[in-house]
C-alpha cells in the first residue's frame, strides 16, 4: 500500500435522464490533497446544472473515446482558479495503468484553452512532472514530456526554471530509447517483409546475420534480467498492485473500509491466490537474478495485452482446492529464467553460428508474446500432468522439452509455434520419450553402459558360432592359373570339429555343398600361421591385370602355412569374404574386425538391450516357441515391388 493518504472520491455519473448517481471508488493520490472525479457521458450543459468545485478531469473507463469533447466541456462550464492549479490540487496522478496517462492527456487538452496561465506553476510542479519519467508506461513519458515543452513554449519564465531543473543530459536518454525503439521496429519489419517472408532461400551469410541481430536484440533484455526487484520502491510495488487489480477487479481500500490487520490479511490472500512464493511480501520473489524484474515486466505485459488469459488463468488456479493448483508467480519466474537459458540471452554471438528463428522478427515485442504463449502452455501443461507443487520440477522439465521442440522446425510466425505447442501435449511428449527411448543407438547412462558391456561377449561368441557355421558349409571359390587367367573353380569348407579345412579342384560350380570325400586335399588348422588381405595376398603382388583390379583386390585373402606356403582365396563377394576372414581369424584365436561384423554386433545388441528393457511385468513368457503357421493356400496378397 501506498503510504500517502487514502482519499474517498465521489463518482457523479450523468445519464440522460438527468438522473444523478453516487458511489464510491477508492482512489490512491500520488502527492495531492483534495480532488473529486466526474465521468460525464453527455451534453456539456449538464456541468452547468451541477454546483461542482474545481477539477481536472480523470477518466476513469479507458474503453471512452470522448475524452476530448468532456475536456473542452468542462473547461468552458467550469472555471479553474491559478491558486488551484498551482498548488497541484487539482491534478490527481496515479502510478498503474492508463489512468496516469490520460490524466496528463487531459491536464494538457485543458491548458490549451488558456484559462489558466502557464506562468502560475512553481518549480515544485515542474518537479512533480519530472517524476513521470521513471513510468515504465512510454505514454506516460511521452505525455510528460508534452507538458514541460508547452510550458517552454508558452512562457519565457518557466523556460528558465525548466532549463535550470532539466538539463539537456536528462532528456537525451529518452529520445534515445525512443528513437532506438522506433529504428528497431522498423529495422524488423523490414526483415520480416523482405527477408523471412520473402521466397527466395537465405544464404548462409545472411543466416549469419539475422542470428546475430536476433542474439543482440535479446541481450537487451540482460540488464532487466540482471536489476533485483527493491522491495522499498513503490513504482516497482505499484506493478505487484496493478497485477492483483487487473486479477481481481479490485481497487485500493478506503480508510473506513477495514483495520491495518484487516487489509494486509486481504492481500496475504490475493498474493497467495496469484502464486507468489511470498505472500506477505511478493516483491521478495523477484529479488533472484536471473530473471530479476524482467519476471515482472513479462507478468504485466501478459496481464495487460492478454487479459482475458491471465484473468482466466490465476482464477482457474486460485478457486481449486484439490492441491493441484498451478502457481502463477512462481511459475512466471521461472519460465522467464529458462526462456533465458534457452535463448541464451547475455551470451556473446558466435562467429560461425546461423541458428535464427524466423518467428521472433516478425513482433517488435516478440519476447513478451514468447512468454506469453509459454506460460499459457505451461498451465495447460499442469493441468493434463494433474501436477501438485511437489510436481513443479517435473512440469518445468516437460514445458522446457516442449518448448525446444517446437523451436526446432524453426516456425515462420508466432502463431505457427503456437499450433506447434498444441500438438506436443503431455502426452504426446511421453510418446516421444518412450520411441526415442526404444530407437536411440547409443545409451548413455551408466546402468545401460554396464549392461551393454556385459552382453557384448554373448553376442560376439554368438557371430563366431555363425561364421564358423558357415565355414563348415564350404564355399566355392575361383582359381586363378599361373596364366593369370581364371579357368577353374574349386572348393573349401572346415570340418564339423573345426580341426582341418577341406579343399580341392572342381570342373564347374557346384550346386549345394559338396562332401568331404570328394575333396582331395586338406590343411591342419593347427598349421596355420596368419591370415593376409588384399594388396598382402602373395597371388596379388605379381604384376598385371590382377594387381590393378581394385575389386579382387577387395576380394583376395590367403591362408600361410608352413614356412612359405599359401592357400589363395579370392572371394566371390563381399560377404563371403568377411565371413572367411572373421571365421579363419576365430579359428586362429584372434578379433573378427570386418564391416559386416560390426554392423552385425550393432544389430543383435541393439535387438538384445531392447528385449532385455521391456516392461514384461505381469505378461507370461512361454518356454517354447509359438508353431510356425501353414502356408497360405494363395499369394495373391502379396504386393509385387517389381
Amino acid at each position: 500500500m501506498c503510504n500517502h493518504s487514502i482519499l474517498q472520491m465521489l463518482y457523479i455519473e450523468v445519464n440522460p435522464k438527468m438522473k444523478i448517481k453516487f458511489c464510491h471508488h477508492l482512489l490512491t493520490p500520488m502527492s495531492f490533497h483534495t480532488c473529486m472525479i466526474f465521468f460525464v457521458e453527455h451534453k456539456k450543459r449538464y456541468f452547468t446544472e451541477l454546483c461542482v468545485p474545481p477539477v481536472i478531469l480523470l477518466l476513469t473507463k479507458p474503453t471512452t473515446n470522448k475524452i476530448i469533447l468532456l475536456i473542452e466541456s468542462l473547461a468552458v462550464s467550469v472555471q479553474v482558479s491559478s491558486r488551484d492549479v498551482a498548488s497541484g490540487c487539482c491534478l490527481v496522478f496515479f502510478s498503474f495503468g492508463d489512468l496516469l496517462s490520460f490524466t496528463l492527456t487531459a491536464f494538457v487538452e485543458l491548458m490549451d484553452h488558456g484559462i489558466v496561465s502557464w506562468d502560475t506553476f512553481s518549480l515544485a510542479f515542474i518537479k512533480k512532472v519530472y517524476v513521470c519519467k521513471s513510468a515504465m508506461d512510454t505514454a506516460v513519458l511521452q505525455r510528460s514530456l508534452a507538458i514541460l515543452e508547452s510550458m517552454v513554449l508558452n512562457s519565457q519564465d518557466l523556460y528558465q526554471k525548466v532549463a535550470q531543473e532539466i538539463t539537456i543530459g536528462q532528456l537525451i536518454p529518452h529520445l534515445q530509447g525512443a528513437i532506438f525503439s522506433i529504428c528497431l521496429k522498423f529495422a524488423f519489419s523490414l526483415v520480416c517483409q523482405n527477408v523471412i517472408r520473402s521466397n527466395k532461400p537465405i544464404n548462409d551469410e545472411m543466416a549469419h546475420q539475422l542470428y546475430v541481430l536476433q542474439v543482440l536484440t535479446f541481450n537487451l533484455l540482460e540488464d532487466r534480467m540482471m536489476t533485483k526487484m527493491d522491495p522499498q520502491d513503490q513504482a516497482q510495488r505499484d506493478i505487484i498492485f496493478e497485477l492483483r487489480r487487473i486479477a481481481f477487479d479490485v481497487e485500493c481500500e478506503s480508510n473506513n473500509s477495514g483495520s491495518i490487520e484487516k487489509r494486509k490479511s486481504m492481500y496475504t490472500r490475493d498474493y497467495k491466490k496469484l502464486g507468489f512464493i511470498n505472500h506477505v511480501n511478493p516483491a521478495v520473489d523477484f529479488t533472484q537474478i536471473p530473471p530479476g524484474m524482467l519476471a515482472l515486466d513479462n507478468m504485466l505485459y501478459f496481464a495487460r495485452h492478454h487479459q482475458d488469459a491471465y484473468i482466466r488463468i490465476v482464477l482457474e488456479n486460485s478457486s481449486r482446492e484439490d492441491k493441484h493448483e498451478c502457481p502463477f508467480g512462481r511459475s512466471s519466474i521461472e519460465l522467464t529464467k529458462m526462456l533465458c537459458e534457452i535463448l541464451k540471452v547475455g551470451e556473446l554471438p558466435s562467429e560461425n553460428c546461423h541458428d535464427f528463428h524466423p518467428m521472433f522478427f516478425t513482433h517488435d515485442r516478440s519476447f513478451e508474446e514468447f512468454f506469453c504463449i509459454c506460460i499459457q502452455l505451461l498451465n495447460k501443461t499442469w493441468k493434463e500432468m494433474r501436477a501438485t507443487s511437489e510436481d513443479f520440477n517435473k512440469v518445468m522439465q516437460v514445458v522446457k522439452e516442449q518448448i525446444t521442440r517446437a523451436l526446432t522446425i524453426k516456425p515462420n510466425s508466432l502463431d505457427q509455434f503456437k499450433s506447434r505447442l498444441q500438438n506436443l501435449s503431455y502426452t504426446e511428449i511421453l510418446k516421444l520419450r518412450q520411441s526415442e527411448r526404444m530407437n536411440q543407438e547409443d545409451f548413455q547412462s551408466r546402468p545401460i553402459l554396464e549392461l551393454r558391456e556385459k552382453i557384448q561377449p554373448e553376442i560376439m561368441e554368438l557371430i563366431k558360432q555363425q561364421r564358423l557355421n558357415r565355414l563348415c558349409e564350404g564355399t566355392c571359390f575361383r582359381k586363378i592359373s599361373s596364366r593369370r587367367r581364371q579357368d577353374k573353380f574349386w572348393y573349401c569348407r572346415l570340418s564339423p570339429n573345426h580341426k582341418v579345412l577341406h579343399y580341392g579342384d572342381l570342373e564347374e560350380s557346384p550346386q549345394g555343398e559338396v562332401p568331404h570325400d570328394s575333396l582331395q586335399d586338406k590343411l591342419p588348422v593347427a598349421d596355420i600361421k596368419a591370415v593376409v588381405t588384399g594388396k598382402d595376398c602373395p597371388h596379388m603382388k605379381e604384376k598385371g591385370a590382377l594387381k590393378q583390379n581394385k575389386e579382387l583386390l577387395e576380394l583376395a585373402f590367403s591362408v600361410l602355412y608352413e614356412s612359405d606356403e599359401y592357400l589363395n582365396f579370392i572371394a566371390p563377394d563381399k560377404h563371403e569374404y568377411c565371413v572367411w576372414t572373421d571365421g579363419l581369424n576365430a579359428l586362429l584365436g584372434k578379433e573378427m574386425t570386418s564391416e559386416f561384423t560390426r554392423s552385425d554386433m550393432d544389430t543383435l545388441l541393439n535387438m538384445e538391450m531392447k528385449l532385455r528393457l521391456l516392461d514384461l511385468e505381469n505378461i507370461q513368457i512361454p518356454e517354447v516357441p509359438p508353431p510356425i503357421p501353414k502356408e497360405p493356400s494363395n499369394y495373391d496378397f502379396v504386393y509385387d515391388c517389381n
